[in-house]
């Protein structure tokens, strides 16, 4: 077991995602967003829409030590813009299944997540938290993120409309 900002890995291994994961990936997209408080989305997308709106180069899952075909969670990015001037910011995504979550598998995927996208030349990551979600708000901040501030009634979901927490995580590795 390693640490990441002073807080144990737990024994859960983390690899690239690929196509076999779709399932278990989606089906962990869709519980998050069941819960009303992980994104605006109403249901979770195709494999294919998933695939083309993601960055190839990081996407991970993690998954059990003893039983590495199981997905307990996945982080992925997404371009911020297409301008070149923006190349090292990205959008992060990280959802874990809800029988896997309190056990440290988000702090393995964001803090291996950090490390690709830092030695791929990403300076910025960058994401959106509701407010009510403070295991997520939590798990940002320990991986060094900060809050830019709260983008007020961003959306309206199911009738309600939704306040937005801006973060940031700034490499002092690279793009400094």
């Amino acid at each position: 077991m390693g640490t990441i900002g002073g807080v144990n890995r737990p024994p859960v291994h983390i690899r690239p995602m690929t196509p076999a994961d779709a399932t278990q990936v989606l089906a962990i997209f869709q519980a998050g967003i069941d819960t009303g408080d992980a994104s605006f989305e109403e249901r979770a997308p195709s494999w294919a829409a998933f695939d083309a709106a993601r960055l190839p180069a990081h996407r991970l899952v993690a998954t059990s030590e003893d039983d590495e075909g199981t997905v307990l969670g996945w982080a992925a990015l997404t371009a911020y813009s297409s301008r070149p001037v923006y190349a090292g910011v990205a959008e992060l995504g990280i959802y874990v299944d809800p029988r896997a979550q309190g056990r440290g598998v988000g702090g393995a995927l964001l803090g291996a997540l950090v490390e690709a996208t830092e030695a791929a030349g990403i300076w910025t990551l960058q994401a959106g938290v509701f407010p009510e979600n403070t295991a997520s708000l939590t798990l940002h901040e320990r991986a060094g993120f900060r809050v830019l501030g709260v983008h007020e009634k961003l959306g309206c979901q199911r009738g309600r409309w939704r306040d937005v927490i801006r973060l940031e995580r700034r490499s002092r590795v690279t793009g400094t």
